[in-house]
């Protein structure tokens, strides 16, 4: 087993002082939650698999495993976690942190030094990943060491007796270990009665409630039904995904003082046919209708949209359906120029075919 260092992060071998860590970690809920290590697991199930599973892979070359060892805050070089290259030609990676180490970006080095290693020693021609989709953390590393990342696939893993739809990205050799597109991240963005920010697992009971509202479901007609909390939290990871790829950044519009949410709003279509277009879209909460919540929202987006630092867009635009009186009036409110009426274009929640509206802002108009 070679042992692979950059200076911050070690790939060794395991070892018996790291079983205590090795047990805490396959026991911490994350593990559960996104992975197919047993629970509860034992100290000696964590050690047939570092000294049985792993030891026989190297052997054999269809398990090429390491011990990450990294300095914790105390200054004290410890276990981190594992980092996991399974197969010799067609590999797929598999990586795990122990709680005290995430959140630093070891994991992002770890994963370099492994997949360097097994795309020019180690035998790879290529290196697969595959994790739950919603695991935003493991998407993060995966964007971050250079995997081209291709398509969800329902139901390609099969884990703890259940099957689960997974996130999909590859790696090559002569791939750079770098960001193969931009994150399109939620930037969070304070407003005088709105904050804009990420969604997270306590929002989903109110997507709920505003997706299955017969106003919501009348003019978003596309909306599954029945609107589901399993619904909500497969919308919010396709929104991570599209993010990773750089196709769409989505808020959560809350309250500014009690952090409620209040609506969603998002900058889609940003891998269009000109790359530096846009669209907004948006919904709101029924008790977050009548207050000017999506204006400022609205608002806020475009100035981040348009900003260089921010989604560095030259050119959005907006659309309505004709009939949907507040939703037209928060364009023409902010400066929108309308350009055009699509006729019967949008289909409504009853079936019925309505107007839709077209509008458009530059970033450099007068």
């Amino acid at each position: 087993m070679p042992v692979l260092s950059d200076g911050t992060v070690t790939l060794r071998a395991h070892v018996p002082d790291d079983l205590d860590a090795l047990v805490e970690m396959a026991n911490d809920p994350l593990m559960g939650r996104w992975t197919s290590t047993p629970q509860p697991q034992t100290r000696a199930m964590s050690e047939e698999f570092v000294f049985g599973v792993i030891r026989r892979g190297w052997e054999d070359g269809t398990h090429r495993g390491w011990a990450i060892e990294a300095v914790d805050e105390t200054g004290r070089s410890r276990y981190a976690g594992n980092v996991d290259v399974r197969g010799s030609v067609l590999s797929d990676i598999g990586y795990a942190l122990h709680p005290w180490a995430r959140g630093r970006g070891l994991m992002v080095r770890a994963v370099r030094l492994a997949v360097d290693w097994a795309l020019s020693e180690g035998g790879s021609e290529i290196v697969h990943w595959r994790a739950h989709v919603g695991n935003e953390a493991s998407l993060r590393v995966a964007h971050r060491t250079g995997f081209t990342l291709h398509a969800p696939i329902p139901g390609v893993l099969l884990e703890k007796g259940r099957v689960v739809d997974a996130w999909t990205g590859s790696i090559q050799f002569g791939d750079l270990p770098l960001p193969r597109t931009r994150w399109a991240e939620s930037t969070v963005i304070e407003g005088d009665r709105v904050r804009l920010r990420p969604f997270r697992d306590d929002d989903v009971p109110r997507v709920v409630e505003a997706c299955s509202d017969p106003v919501t479901r009348h003019w978003l007609a596309g909306l599954p039904s029945p609107y589901t909390a399993e619904t909500a939290r497969g919308y919010l990871a396709d929104c991570v995904w599209l993010a990773a790829r750089g196709a769409k950044a989505t808020w959560a519009v809350a309250d500014a003082h009690t952090d409620q949410l209040l609506a969603n709003i998002a900058v889609m279509d940003m891998l269009g046919i000109a790359p530096d277009h846009a669209e907004i879209g948006y919904w709101a909460h029924p008790d977050a209708r009548g207050r000017g919540v999506m204006t400022e929202a609205v608002d806020l987006v475009t100035a981040h949209a348009f900003d260089p630092d921010g989604l560095d867009r030259r050119r959005l635009s907006l659309y309505a359906a004709s009939g949907n009186g507040p939703s037209n009036a928060i364009p023409r409110r902010l400066g929108f120029r309308h350009v055009g009426t699509q006729r019967q274009a949008e289909r409504l929640g009853d079936g019925s075919l309505d107007d839709l509206e077209a509008y458009e802002l530059l970033r450099d108009a007068d």
